[in-house]
Formats: C-alpha cells, structure tokens, sequence
C-alpha cells in the first residue's frame, strides 16, 4: 500500500487528536471532605456528691482539662480551675476516670483530642438521709 503525505498527516493528526482527547477525561474521583467531629459524651455520670458539703448545702464548680484518646477513654486530665473545696476537685478527677465519649475525628477517623469541661455541683435540695447521722455525732461530740 502506497501512502502519501497527505493521507500520512492525517493519520498523524488522527492519531494525535485522539490522544488530546483521552487526556481530557474526567479526573479521577478525590475522596469527599470529611469535617473534624469533635468528641461527644457517650456515658458521663456526675461524680460522687461530697457527704459533708452536701450536708451544708454547699456547691461548687470545677473546671477539668482532660485527654480524649481514640478510643474514647479520659487520659491525662488536671483541674484547670479550682472550686473552693479540694474535696469538689476530688470528685470531679474521680468520676471521670469512668467517663467515656465517642472520639474526635479527623478525616473521618479517631483522633485523641484535648478538651475542657465543667463539672457543677449543685447542693441537693433534700438533704441527704446521712446528714441526720452525721449531725447527731457532730452534736454528740460537741457534748449536746
């Protein structure tokens, strides 16, 4: 078979225009934007109530920092502000050692986050059956 040129450049530019075009597909598809989620309590009860503040009528309010990890589990955690009793700060640490939240994401996946949270206590408004016991033996050693 005889070619001549302009049967040759026509191959070419077939050729060539068929390249262009195969290039101008559509982009592969990118993986869609997951935002950041932020961690979200699952299973936060209140702390223990201090016997003898809850007696006074006495509340509070301490302010924790702590570490969510991946798995939801507190980690490190420190009073970021005192109440006015040590034994409300007490508390609060201590309840949040069972503490358990559904973890910040990243790009769709856990990540270990820091977050604060305040922690109220408000005194009960029916005082605590111990308090009758723990009055009677304050009144005893009072001598009354």
């Amino acid at each position: 078979m005889f070619f001549n040129a302009a049967t040759r450049g026509c191959g070419i530019a077939a050729i060539a225009l068929t390249a262009l075009i195969a290039g101008c597909g559509e982009a592969p598809p990118q993986a869609p934007h997951v935002p950041p989620t932020p961690p979200k309590a699952r299973d936060t009860p209140p702390p223990a109530y201090p016997e003898l503040l809850a007696c006074q009528g006495i509340g509070g309010r301490v302010v924790l920092m702590l570490q969510v990890g991946p798995d939801g589990v507190p980690g490190d955690t420190r009073v970021k502000q005192r109440s006015a009793h040590a034994e409300f700060d007490a508390a609060a640490l201590a309840a949040v050692r069972n503490w358990r939240f559904a973890p910040a994401t990243a790009a769709g996946k856990p990540v270990a986050t820091k977050i604060q949270v305040p922690v109220t206590f408000t005194p009960p408004t029916i005082k605590p059956d111990a308090c009758f016991a723990l009055e009677e033996k304050q009144r005893r050693a009072a001598g009354g």
